[in-house]
């Protein structure tokens, strides 16, 4: 490979899915995997790299940028920011251990796939090098880490668990990462009848130093698309609504003009089929966060939006759909979206400590967010200037771990809404073949560990994940005022809970 130029790319590190296919025979994969390090140059820019995330060394990695990366990347993404992102990935994967080189059938010309283990959370990652013929490196640094589908073909599947056993490997788990300081925040796993296992850690606020607590106020950034799908469903049940409404009935043309408020459908908007786009857009990210309180106020946000596709012919994830239907309750019920969701879904739950809090005035015991950040000398920047000052119907609603198992058991208690609706807002109306998919406000798995459902919620300096195991009947909530690592917290416990027999 000496003679060609490494186009190297990815410095996003999405979570490696390793499952049942690892049990098939090598012949049968589609690939090999050997595990022997390249040579040459190859294979000195793979002991580079590696030793440049285990060391945490930013002069080897500032050598790998400078003499194998290319001009063009070099022009798109600044030393700094790559180096911050490698940094955050090796505190947060505890290093990573080199497995094999993944030999394909038929081969894939100009590029190397190297397997490797992630120390912290036990899962299989793949980097690939992609070459050009050329005397200087070329490329962009775009799949640099990446999903790896296929587990190393010399893998065998981990045996069952017990679920005595599954809980002992998550306490060590979470254990390890709250020491190592990795992880902040709560998890709780429970079954139908009690909780068990909490683990509350981690700081609530570096400023002050204030300590996490198991009654700790999170952020849940989109997983709030839950309460407001819900306050929906109820709607639909009392008959002051359809699903199949077009929302011309409920939306003036001050939000859309009629050609989309009469193409597009309740239903639309729950399965985010609606063809709508987002308001994190040039207007939000440049304005005063203060400007956006009342629904009202996103008008300005919205503003331009258009349709994208017909509605119901494709999926496109909208926070701008997810929003509207607040706009629906609001006309439907001639009542205060905030003040409706509390009132039909909080309260009767007996969540007392979620609510759409106002970020401005003090309130008790709120977790505020941190992301990784050479811009501050603690290392830690906090999201206060990132955030609406009040969620919306898209997310941003407050909650603690507790009060997300109250919400689990109202649901399977028909607490809500009734179990026949619910099963009809947990089906993909989309495409029901996915593994991974949406339903009215929730989202879908199936695999391993059998039907689950809920819902994640990412954003700067905030992570939550909200499982219900149909099959296995466990609820899971991971919340973190971490960015980013949450989500890894909730697929290691998931896939311990998918081994219980």
């Amino acid at each position: 490979m000496a003679g060609k130029a490494l186009m190297v790319s990815v410095v996003y590190v999405l979570a490696l899915v390793a499952g049942s296919a690892a049990a098939q025979a090598p012949g049968g994969l589609g690939y090999t995997d050997v595990p022997d390090l390249p040579g040459g140059i190859e294979g000195e820019r793979v002991q580079m790299l590696f030793d440049a995330v285990n060391n945490n060394d930013a002069d080897l990695l500032t050598r790998f940028y400078n003499d194998h990366l290319s001009d063009e990347f070099k022009a798109k993404v600044p030393l700094e920011k790559v180096l911050e992102s490698i940094a955050r990935f090796a505190h947060e994967s505890g290093g990573i251990d080199f497995h094999s080189v993944r030999h394909y059938d038929p081969p894939r010309e100009n590029q190397t796939t190297l397997i490797f283990s992630n120390r912290n959370f036990d899962r299989w990652q793949a980097c690939v090098f992609s070459y050009e013929e050329g005397e200087k490196p070329d490329g962009i640094l775009n799949n640099l880490l990446f999903d790896l589908e296929r587990p190393p073909s010399d893998v065998e599947p981990p045996r069952p668990l017990s679920e005595a056993e599954s809980i002992d490997e998550v306490h060590a788990f979470v254990e390890r990462l709250c020491e190592e300081d990795v992880f902040s925040g709560v998890v709780l796993l429970a079954n139908a009848y009690e909780v068990l296992f909490e683990r509350a850690c981690g700081e609530a606020s570096k400023r002050f130093h204030v300590p996490v607590n198991k009654d700790t106020k999170f952020n849940m950034a989109s997983a709030g698309k839950m309460f407001t799908a819900i306050a929906i469903a109820q709607l639909v049940e009392k008959g002051v609504l359809s699903f199949d409404d077009h929302i011309g009935k409920y939306v003036d043309e001050t939000w859309y003009p009629k050609n989309v408020t009469d193409a597009v459908t309740v239903h639309h908007l729950l399965t985010h089929t609606s063809g709508l786009g987002d308001f994190f857009n040039e207007t939000f990210h440049a304005g005063s966060r203060g400007r956006w309180r009342e629904l009202d106020d996103y008008r300005e946000l919205i503003t331009g939006d258009t349709l994208t596709f017909e509605p119901g012919t494709d999926w496109q994830y909208s926070n701008i759909g997810a929003f509207m239907l607040g706009v629906v309750i609001e006309s439907a019920t001639r009542e205060d979206y905030f003040d409706y969701i509390r009132e039909n879904v909080f309260e009767p739950t007996g969540m007392d400590d979620t609510d759409f809090y106002d970020m401005d005035c003090p309130v008790e015991n709120l977790a505020i967010g941190y992301r990784p950040s050479s811009d501050c000398s603690s290392g830690w920047k906090n999201n206060y200037y990132e955030l609406v000052m009040r969620g919306s119907p898209a997310g941003g609603a407050y909650s603690t771990a507790p009060d997300l198992l109250k919400f689990a058991r109202a649901l399977e208690t028909g607490t809500l809404v009734s179990q026949e609706l619910l099963d009809l807002m947990w089906i993909d109306h989309f495409n029901p073949e996915r593994s991974y998919g949406y339903g009215y406000g929730f989202t879908l798995r199936q695999g391993p560990a059998g039907r689950v459902v809920g819902h994640n919620g990412k954003f700067s300096g905030i992570n939550a994940d909200f499982n219900i195991f149909l099959d296995k009947g466990y609820v899971l909530v991971v919340m973190s005022n971490y960015h980013g690592v949450g989500s890894q917290v909730d697929e290691r416990i998931r896939k311990l809970i998918a081994r219980v027999e």
